[in-house]
């Protein structure tokens, strides 16, 4: 069960990540083409913005739901090891 959760949890959070870096470079790639006086070049917004970050999120997000993960895991195995010991 930890290994879909910790997948499941990676994939939502490096969408939502790559959704909103999208957006936001998008509207700065349109900002400066304004400023610019030129045409903007949306690959600017994906290939230099949105999946660099991406990829970052992901890398931080799989490492730290996978230690989240294993120490619920842990502490739920040792609290059922003293209440099957009990008196």
């Amino acid at each position: 069960m930890i290994p879909v959760r910790v997948v499941l949890v990676t994939f939502l959070l490096t969408l939502l990540a790559f959704a909103v870096s999208l957006l936001l470079g998008i509207a700065g790639v349109v900002i400066g083409a304004k400023l610019r006086q030129g045409t903007p070049n949306m690959q600017i917004a994906y290939r230099d913005v949105a999946a660099p970050v991406a990829a970052a999120v992901c890398a931080v997000v799989l490492v730290s739901s996978l230690f989240l993960e294993i120490r619920n895991y842990r502490r739920a195995r040792a609290l059922l090891s003293i209440e099957s010991s009990g008196p």
